[in-house]
């Protein structure tokens, strides 16, 4: 099913670059654009997810520079019988991640900064276990080559007045056409983001949550992620918004994540759906679950062990603030010359 998604999704896009195309130069603006769009396809299958995590300036990790979150993925991956995916962090005070990669033998995760700083060791493992829920759904494919044709669309767009002006092509729509086409191509990466079916991340919370064991572990993540994206905001998405999509939740700074166009399910909905999943595995009260943005605080003793094989220790007792060791690794986004320091260093 996912491949033959894939393959209708490819067809769609060709035939959109197409038609841009035609509307731009005519037959002989149409057959570039389908020589730019198969080569596009192609370049895309092979090449998607490097440009994605080039795009966000993500630096690979492992065990020895980011040992415990690398360790949370390997042990979600092994929980969710996975091939370890390339383990990636963004240097990005926001809260989010995504995953990325053709397949689960050539996947890849990648975390920000912000989500590792500002969640818990279990929340950080729920909505690490979300994106492997995409991997484990091949979900990754279609929503890379989303992110990269519709950047490629949009561009096709921003040439279209210089492409259009010369009067010796074949455009038979003249100047119309052209600016049809200017018109109609920024806006193209958000209708072909709306071809990724929002029930996919309905579907990759319900299984994220089985693979961490804790439904109320990712609706806690959202709703901080979400609280995060809201005031935080996300430089490099907001210059490549066709990637948007391929968070856990939408990056774009004061975007509403319920409207019409979103390429998100609204943040509440999700929670509401994963506190329903937490009734029925005996983890919430069935009482106002859907009148909650957020689901309680997580106590130390639902808490005490998870999946990757470590226990969560009671709270301190009240006192002076004590140095908070990095519980994340060394430094593993490199040295910081310019940016003020974080927790990374």
């Amino acid at each position: 099913m996912n491949t033959l998604r894939t393959a209708m999704l490819l067809a769609a896009m060709t035939a959109l670059f197409m038609g841009v195309g035609y509307l731009i130069g005519g037959s002989s603006g149409m057959v570039i654009a389908l020589l730019i769009a198969a080569g596009t396809n192609l370049f895309s299958y092979w090449n998607a997810d490097k440009m994605v995590l080039s795009m966000n300036r993500a630096v690979e990790v492992d065990e020895k520079n980011a040992p415990e979150y690398y360790a949370i993925v390997q042990a979600l991956a092994r929980q969710a019988g996975l091939p370890m995916p390339k383990t990636y962090l963004i240097d990005n005070p926001q809260p989010n991640a995504f995953a990325t990669g053709r397949n689960p033998e050539n996947a890849a995760v990648a975390a920000s900064t912000g989500l590792l700083q500002r969640l818990s060791h279990e929340e950080v493992a729920a909505v690490m276990a979300h994106e492997l829920a995409h991997v484990q759904h091949r979900d990754t494919l279609t929503m890379t080559i989303v992110a990269t044709l519709a950047g490629a669309i949009s561009m096709l767009g921003n040439f279209a007045f210089f492409l259009g002006g010369n009067r010796d092509n074949n455009n038979s729509f003249g100047f119309v056409g052209v600016l049809v086409a200017m018109l109609v191509a920024p806006f193209a990466a958000m209708i072909v983001q709306m071809a990724v079916s929002r029930t996919r991340e309905y579907e990759a919370d319900r299984r994220g949550a089985e693979i961490c064991g804790n439904p109320l572990w990712l609706a806690s993540a959202l709703a901080k992620i979400a609280h995060g994206a809201e005031q935080i905001p996300n430089e490099d998405a907001e210059r490549n918004p066709a990637m948007a999509h391929l968070f856990i939740i939408n990056p774009l700074h004061g975007e509403r994540m319920d409207n019409l166009f979103s390429t998100h399910p609204s943040t509440e909905n999700r929670i509401a759906a994963l506190q329903e999943m937490a009734s029925e595995m005996g983890r919430a009260p069935p009482a106002n679950r859907r009148q909650a943005s957020a689901p309680p605080p997580i106590q130390p003793e639902e808490t005490s062990a998870g999946p990757w094989g470590k226990r969560t220790e009671p709270a301190p007792p009240a006192g002076p603030p004590q140095p908070r060791p990095n519980p994340w690794g060394r430094n593993p986004t490199g040295p910081r010359n310019i940016r003020p320091k974080g927790p990374w260093s």
